[in-house]
């Protein structure tokens, strides 16, 4: 039986890479690509392929959230997340999202396809060095917990969380009871430790991560 395969990244010459390896593969064939959040979900409720390969940063809908509405809304879907963030955080919000698979970008060409195969399958896969990220974790105790960008401090996390649902500065201010000025410099101290140079980045960091996710009645950022 051949794995019909969706493959959502928006960075083409990635995107035209993993087209020529599932074309190629006699296990494999291309059911559509997407190049952002809101493009996957569309392509994969008209499509149903076997399995989507799904990157997490993109723009629009971000990857775990996209991953969300495609497993509610298509169960049997497999989404494989094959991207270059392997944060802790990032990794547990896409497998409660409903990844079947977490693999970096950096693994040959034969690691992602066999991933491919295995979700379609059925089973859960992680590449190695997430593998590895995920043993030390739970190697601490059933009771461990991820903090997501533990470099922040408290006011910031709480911040990035409020940034990553839209909320103005003013509006933060308001929410948490400090002056918009406080916010502007705590805001500035995000940037810095996230090492991104926008509220943006900075955003889409907070998405993938879990914080601030989009209710699925409502489009993406």
């Amino acid at each position: 039986m051949t794995v019909r395969v969706v493959v959502a990244d928006d960075h083409p010459l990635f995107r035209e890479g993993l087209r020529s390896l599932i074309c190629d593969a006699a296990e494999t064939e291309l059911a559509g690509v997407a190049a952002d959040g809101n493009d996957a979900v569309a392509v994969t409720l008209e499509q149903r392929p076997d399995v989507v390969v799904m990157d997490l940063r993109m723009p629009g809908l971000n990857g775990v959230d996209a991953t969300r509405r495609i497993v509610a809304a298509l169960p049997d879907v497999a989404v494989l997340v094959l991207t270059m963030v392997e944060e802790d955080a990032s990794i547990f919000a896409a497998m409660r999202a409903g990844a079947r698979g977490y693999v970096l970008k950096g693994a040959e060409p034969e690691t992602i396809l066999r991933s491919i195969l295995v979700v379609a399958a059925g089973e859960v896969i992680f590449g190695s060095a997430v593998a590895a990220r995920l043993t030390q974790f739970f190697a601490v105790g059933a009771d461990a917990t991820v903090t997501p960008f533990p470099n922040l401090t408290g006011r910031e996390r709480d911040i990035l969380a409020l940034m990553a649902t839209g909320a103005n500065n003013r509006t933060i201010a308001l929410r948490i009871g400090v002056t918009e000025k406080t916010v502007r410099n705590n805001v500035s101290n995000i940037f810095a430790k996230l090492h991104v140079a926008d509220r943006a980045a900075a955003v889409a960091r907070a998405r993938d991560a879990g914080l601030g996710s989009v209710p699925q009645d409502r489009p993406g950022r």
